[in-house]
C-alpha cells in the first residue's frame, strides 16, 4: 500500500508530471489569451452575438488577460497541491501567491471597465483599483517572503518512523485534494458554461476559489491534528494554527467584495507575515540555546 502511494504520488505530483503540467500549462495560457483576443474583435466587428453578462469579458481587449491569468491560476493551485508534503510554510507562500494573481486579474478586469470624466474628481472605481494596486503589493511582498524562506522550516523532533509517516500522511491529503480540485474545478466550470447558455454568465473571484479554500482550510486543520499526534511542540503548534488562520482570513477575503475584501487580503498578508517572522525567530533563540549548552 506504501508503494503504491509513493508510486501514485509520484506519478501525479512528482517532478516530472510538475514540468508536464507546466509546459501544457503555459501552451494553455497563450493559447487562450489568442483565443479571447480572437472572440473580442469578432465581437467588436460585430461577427459574434453574445446576449448575456459574458459581454463583460468582450469589452475591452484588456479582458483578454482574464484567460491566461486563470489557466496560469490553475497552475498555482496544482503547485500547491505538491508543496502540502513538503512543507506547510511553502504551502502556505503557495496561497500567498494564488490570491496575489487573483488580486492582479481583478485589477485588469477593472481597469477594461475603467471610465474617465472630465471632471477634476477621483471617482470610486479609480479609489478602488488604487486600493487594489496597494493590496497587490502586500501579497506580493508576503509572497516573495516566504518564497525566500522556503527552505527554512522550523524544527519538529519527530523520530525516522514517524517522519515517513507524517510525510506519507500528507501524501495522501495532497492526492485526495488533486482529485478534489479537479473535480471542483470541472463542476465550477461546467455550471459556468450553463449560467452564460442561461444568459447570466459574470465572472467573479469566488468561482472555484471560495469553496477551494474551505476544503483547503479543512485539509490544513486535518494535517495540524495529525502532527499533533506525533510532536506535541507548543511553538510548531502555534505557529501552524497562525498560519491555518492567515488561510481563514484570505478564504473570507475571497467571499467579500470593495474595499473589505482588500482591508482583509491585507491584514492576511501582515498576518502571514507576522507568524512566519516570529517563527523563525524563535528557531534562532532556540538553535542559540542549543549552542549555548553544548
Amino acid at each position: 500500500m506504501t508503494g503504491a502511494l509513493v508510486n501514485l504520488h509520484e506519478r501525479l505530483l512528482g517532478k516530472p508530471a510538475e514540468e508536464q503540467v507546466r509546459r501544457y500549462g503555459l501552451v494553455a495560457a497563450i493559447v487562450g489569451f489568442v483565443f479571447h483576443l480572437s472572440l473580442y474583435f469578432l465581437y467588436q466587428v460585430g461577427v459574434l452575438e453574445v446576449n448575456s453578462a459574458s459581454t463583460d469579458l468582450l469589452d475591452s481587449p484588456l479582458d483578454a488577460l482574464y484567460t491566461p491569468f486563470s489557466i496560469l491560476l490553475a497552475y498555482e493551485v496544482y503547485q500547491l497541491i505538491r508543496a502540502i508534503p513538503e512543507s506547510f510554510s511553502t504551502a502556505v507562500g503557495k496561497q500567498f501567491e494564488i490570491v496575489t494573481l487573483l488580486v492582479v486579474r481583478d485589477i485588469f478586469k477593472r481597469l477594461s471597465e475603467l471610465e474617465f470624466s472630465g471632471d477634476w474628481v477621483i471617482d470610486s472605481e479609480l479609489k478602488l483599483i488604487v486600493i487594489e494596486c496597494l493590496t497587490f503589493i502586500t501579497l506580493f511582498t508576503t509572497s516573495l517572503i516566504y518564497r525566500a524562506n522556503s527552505s527554512t522550516e522550523t524544527k519538529v523532533e519527530f523520530g525516522n518512523s514517524d517522519l515517513l509517516n507524517f510525510v506519507q500522511n500528507k501524501q495522501r491529503i495532497a492526492l485526495f485534494l488533486l482529485f478534489t480540485y479537479i473535480i471542483m474545478a470541472l463542476f465550477s466550470f461546467s455550471n459556468w458554461i450553463i449560467s452564460v447558455s442561461e444568459g447570466d454568465g459574470s465572472v467573479t473571484r469566488e468561482i472555484f476559489f471560495l469553496d477551494f479554500f474551505t476544503v483547503l482550510i479543512l485539509a490544513d486543520i486535518l494535517i495540524l491534528l495529525i502532527s499533533y499526534g506525533y510532536s506535541t511542540d507548543f511553538t510548531n503548534l502555534a505557529r501552524n494554527t497562525g498560519f491555518i488562520l492567515s488561510t481563514v482570513v484570505l478564504r473570507v477575503a475571497i467571499g467579500a467584495s470593495g474595499i473589505s475584501s482588500m482591508v482583509l487580503f491585507v491584514l492576511g498578508g501582515l498576518l502571514g507575515i507576522a507568524v512566519l517572522v516570529i517563527s523563525l525567530k524563535t528557531d534562532e533563540f532556540q538553535i542559540d540555546d542549543d549552542s549555548s549548552e553544548e
